[in-house]
């Protein structure tokens, strides 16, 4: 039986591969990609010549039975995602799932992935933190808000340029317009920044300046 190494990728700089990433991706007999156009770039960078094929969120239902046949025929297989580690708000966890029900070995590579960098650069505590990845976009939405505004914790949370300030305002609104919090966008890449401040001044900021690139936004917990 072979085995599905779940591999990280730069969520940047290029710089950020691991050199075991590198060999392993040269040494498996097919690399799942959730953009094979975004990743042949990569490969392309590392010198890297192996077969790929197409694994992402529309179609991950379809071959991960595929997927986990030739894994037991034999195969090894890495799983990549467009940047950072998979199944962390991209796809992934649907192939792991099926890979330990079937008892193959599923072994995940440590390296990047954008929201360690952000939290602990945001000043904010970070002992014991939530992450909330992407907050739903219409159904759940408010009852989640609402559920959080008694959170204690850290939490932590993706979200796109374009939709920043809705969140920010949506987050004033539930959780008070001077709660504390952090927002990192272009993390590892040659823009990369952290605007820090109260969710007013993170308002007003993103009103006067449009964000660009993908974001992390670190927000504190309720005081006790």
């Amino acid at each position: 039986m072979g085995k599905l190494y779940v591999v990280p990728t730069p969520v940047g700089n290029l710089e950020d591969m691991t050199f075991r990433a590198i060999r392993v991706l040269k040494e498996v007999d097919l690399i799942l990609a959730e953009d094979t156009r975004t990743s042949g770039i990569l490969l392309k960078h590392f010198e890297i010549k192996n077969a790929m094929q197409s694994h992402h969120k529309f179609n991950e239902h379809k071959t991960v039975e595929s997927v986990v046949n030739r894994i037991k025929a034999g195969e090894t297989v890495a799983l990549i995602s467009d940047a950072g580690t998979p199944g962390i708000s991209d796809p992934g966890f649907l192939v792991v799932r099926e890979c330990v029900r079937n008892g193959i070995e599923v072994q995940c590579l440590p390296g990047a992935t954008a929201f360690v960098p952000a939290l602990v650069a945001s000043g904010l505590p970070n002992e014991k933190f939530c992450f909330e990845g992407f907050l739903p976009q219409k159904k759940g939405r408010q009852t989640r808000l609402k559920a959080l505004a008694e959170e204690h914790r850290t939490m932590v949370f993706y979200e796109s340029p374009h939709r920043l300030l809705k969140t920010l305002t949506q987050f004033a609104e539930y959780f008070g317009t001077e709660r504390q919090a952090t927002v990192s966008r272009e993390i590892s890449k040659l823009h990369e920044e952290t605007v820090r401040g109260s969710l007013a001044e993170l308002i007003e900021h993103f009103t006067a300046t449009e964000p660009r690139g993908e974001i992390v936004i670190v927000l504190a917990g309720i005081d006790d």
